[in-house]
């Protein structure tokens, strides 16, 4: 697949701004960008194309406070979020794009509204519910690479430490990322044409983009962060549904 000059500097401008949001708040870059990517590229492209840039942010940051990672929860989570990945890996090779790019803006959507909506104090979960978000979330991961919020919402409610759980994401992030690349090569999306060449054209892109939104993190008043991430989100998820519907 041959791409333009134009659509080269669109995705670089997409990926940076998904690594700046990053850097800024932590979380969301694949959730940012893949309602851009995929308006350029197609879905079996932009997903292991950001599992690239996650992996390599991931080392470079490193694990920070491996210590006090809950491995207890880890553990419940890993066995149902891989059984989920093989599962959400069989939709991507099988399932029409048009239908998997109906969900991640039904998913998007849904994210954005529980998130803007819900104001109350998180309630404890039963450690049963690892079973159903853990693979829920290991589908979403290996479709879109948005299996984060999924994992977070159910860590939120089992640790109350914010260190353990910062650290327990982390880790877990990082788990599916490994695990996805040996699923993402082993399907062969890594023999798509043009796309280690674009990966090692953007990469740099994703840097800077996490060099600049570590250097606002401190700057930018964070609601307002929030606010235009919101924002994104709600158009990308609405977009991806009008096209594709």
């Amino acid at each position: 697949m041959a791409f333009g000059i134009e659509t080269v500097v669109l995705l670089a401008l997409i990926v940076m701004l998904a690594y700046t949001v990053f850097g800024l708040t932590g979380f969301g870059s694949s959730i940012t960008a893949m309602p851009m990517l995929v308006q350029v590229i197609p879905l079996k492209m932009a997903v292991p194309l950001m599992l690239i840039f996650d992996l390599t942010s991931g080392l470079l940051l490193g694990m920070r406070n491996r210590k006090v990672v809950d491995r207890k929860e880890l553990l419940r989570l890993i066995p149902f979020m891989l059984a989920g990945m093989a599962i959400g890996v069989i939709a991507l090779v099988k399932v029409q794009e048009r239908l998997l790019l109906l969900l991640l803006g039904a998913f998007i959507l849904a994210y954005s509204a529980w998130s803007l909506l819900l104001k109350k104090e998180p309630t404890p979960l039963s450690a049963r519910w690892s079973a159903p978000l853990g693979m829920v979330g290991g589908v979403f991961t290996a479709l879109f690479g948005t299996g984060g919020p999924i994992y977070t919402i159910y860590l939120a409610r089992r640790l109350d430490d914010k260190a353990v759980l910062r650290a327990t994401i982390s880790a877990l992030i990082f788990v599916t990322g490994f695990s996805r690349l040996v699923l993402f090569s082993t399907a062969g999306f890594y023999k798509q044409e043009s796309l280690l060449w674009l990966a090692a054209i953007l990469l740099p892109c994703s840097l800077l983009g996490l060099f600049l939104g570590n250097r606002l993190h401190s700057k930018l008043p964070a609601h307002r962060v929030v606010q235009v991430i919101w924002a994104i989100l709600i158009l990308g998820g609405t977009s991806l549904i009008l096209r594709n519907w």
